[in-house]
């Protein structure tokens, strides 16, 4: 007796998966691209997987990242090739979700992650047991417990292995030989089960931020077993709203709240990180950086967030007060100095800019961070 696998209604998930949020358009590029010549193990060409990352409007494919087609490209060929891919850049580039992308593109299945922190031990990475079967029936594949690594292995599909970085240097090597021979191998089998061999389609995408430099560094040879590529920050403050414009509807629209998050709001919140983030204003006045991470990512919190502000407390659309209450507790987190840097932006940036939204920008501001101060 077979069982049916339980369907999941995503509308009741906080975050559903790029595969399944996507999947008509993955179920559509796969069905185009059967008769296609592509990768052992892959379920669509390596073409199609730049369209599902960067959108086609032919077949009405949505954009999922703002990148480079080239960039794209040679993520895709290093992920055919039996070397490791690593995504390095500052936090909040998309790293992560990009990895997540690929994964649900090539794989299918994104959810074979190893999380690295300094507590991520190699049972995290590899396998472990279940020690109420391992006692009763030794070591067996039944007793076993399967981490990513081997489900990505034996199933021939891509692993996610996050922050690789904050894991001890020691744990970060066990990849090694993995990546260089495709085979791991298990000690506690008998001397016919003992190696596990990867499938087609297997391989492994690595993250790292370039602020945990120095933390755990990668060593020279595990370096060699991947291709590096850095994803940079969103230079083009065109694309940059665009992009915070239609997640912020996405998300309004998959939570059900009826408020509006204007062009003029989209304007204010976007404009006002990207240029604490690049250490100068649209015009090329020199500004202080601050020294959180002012991220596309964490601009689309704040968005969300200010959206639920003014949702559940009675505004039908969002305010610049809803902004500025809810871009502090994204900006000063750390670092004192941010409160200065922040209110020396609206004293001599956001003060002077014409446009009664950026007025009520700078008006919302006083209270909060007291930008009429000197």
């Amino acid at each position: 007796m077979t069982s049916k696998k339980k369907k999941v209604d995503i509308e009741s998930l906080q975050r559903p998966s790029v595969e399944m949020l996507y999947a008509d358009e993955i179920a559509l590029l796969i069905k185009q691209d059967k008769d296609k010549p592509k990768p052992m193990g892959w379920q669509m060409t390596p073409d199609s997987v730049v369209k599902f990352v960067l959108g086609d409007k032919k077949l009405d494919l949505k954009p999922k990242f703002v990148g480079t087609r080239r960039f794209i490209e040679r993520c895709v060929v290093a992920l055919a090739t039996n070397r490791g891919l690593m995504l390095i850049g500052e936090p909040g580039t998309a790293k992560s979700y990009l990895s997540e992308i690929f994964t649900a593109a090539i794989s299918g299945d994104s959810t074979l992650i190893v999380q690295g922190s300094a507590g991520t031990t190699e049972d995290d990475i590899k396998y472990s047991w279940n020690y109420a079967l391992l006692l009763s029936q030794g070591p067996t594949p039944a007793s076993m417990v399967p981490a990513p690594l081997h489900d990505g292995m034996s199933q021939g599909k891509l692993v996610r292995f996050e922050e690789i970085t904050r894991c001890p240097l020691e744990i970060q090597d066990t990849l090694l030989s993995i990546l260089s021979d495709r085979v791991m191998t298990i000690p506690e089998f008998e001397e016919s089960e003992k190696t596990l061999y990867a499938q087609a389609g297997f391989n492994v995408i690595a993250t790292a931020n370039t602020r945990d430099r120095g933390v755990n560094e990668m060593s020279a040879a595990l370096k060699r077993r991947f291709n590096f590529e850095t994803v940079h920050p969103i230079q083009n403050l065109k694309q940059e709203r665009a992009l915070v414009q239609n997640e912020m509807q996405r998300r309004l629209d998959r939570a059900g709240i009826p408020v509006r998050f204007s062009d003029d709001a989209t304007e204010l919140l976007v404009t006002t990180f990207h240029e604490l983030r690049q250490g100068k204003t649209m015009g090329g006045q020199a500004i202080e950086k601050m020294s959180t991470v002012m991220s596309t990512a964490e601009a689309v919190e704040v968005g969300y967030a200010s959206s639920l502000h003014a949702y559940y407390f009675g505004a039908s659309s969002v305010k610049p007060d809803h902004l500025v209450d809810n871009l502090i507790g994204a900006a000063l987190k750390e670092n004192e100095d941010d409160l200065k840097k922040l209110r020396l932006y609206f004293n001599q940036v956001v003060k002077g800019r014409k446009g009664d939204h950026w007025q009520a920008y700078y008006k919302a501001s006083k209270g909060s961070l007291g930008t009429d101060k000197s």
